[in-house]
């Protein structure tokens, strides 16, 4: 393989969003289905060919080194938007648009930059939520940049973020939430970002725990 540069490093955030309290179920969460000991390869279009010379992005037992195994759960992230490090980005596949909090762009100190568009959004229990408007942000993945149309609610999730299908197919991401990772392709070879296992784990509990409370 030839020398690569390395990825140009991204602005300095700042501000955190971490935690948003509270959780309300939005989407459905779509799993990477896989064999432990299977090898999944995933070839990219002509387009991101010329980048990556003979690499294609893969998933083994390694990428799973780390992880608490079995389990089943969700893909959570960390990136950099704009200049804000924002925590407990959901992964999901699921979802056809990318979802921001109007309260995450608050703290961003960007509701300037919302552009007022109702959409209506549905979940897979047919339940419905009307948007605030769309609002684009940049961000910042391993040296990739890209500037994303987000649909902007107003409402409690345990999410901060939710990336869907419109992000990940830009990014030509290959998810798993089996190996708790994704990778993409970049002029500097494949890049990945690890889940939060952990985060993924107590946001979980926090709404295992409030359903068994409506039940009793």
């Amino acid at each position: 393989m030839k020398n690569r540069q390395e990825p140009p490093k991204p602005p300095s955030p700042k501000r955190i969003v971490n935690v948003i309290s509270g959780g309300e179920d939005f989407n459905g969460v779509t799993y990477t289905a896989a064999n432990k000991v299977s090898k999944v390869t995933i070839t990219h279009e002509k387009r991101v060919r010329h980048v990556l010379e003979e690499e294609s992005i893969t998933f083994d037992d390694a990428d799973a080194d780390g992880v608490l195994s079995p389990h089943n759960d969700t893909l959570v992230i960390s990136l950099l938007v704009h200049d804000t490090n924002v925590k407990r980005v959901l992964i999901d596949l699921g979802s056809s648009m990318n979802i921001i909090l109007l309260r995450v762009l608050r703290k961003m100190q960007a509701e300037d930059k919302l552009i007022p568009k109702a959409h209506t959004l549905s979940g897979f229990d047919n339940s419905s939520v009307v948007t605030k408007g769309g609002v684009i942000r940049t961000i910042f993945a391993e040296g990739v940049v890209k500037d994303t149309k987000f649909q902007v609610v107003n409402m409690e999730m345990a999410y901060n973020m939710i990336l869907g299908r419109p992000w990940i197919h830009e990014m030509d991401i290959g998810p798993s939430t089996l190996h708790q990772v994704i990778k993409f392709p970049s002029p500097w070879g494949i890049c990945q970002i690890r889940g939060d296992q952990h985060t993924s784990r107590s946001i979980n509990s926090v709404a295992d725990s409030s359903t068994g409370n409506e039940e009793k």
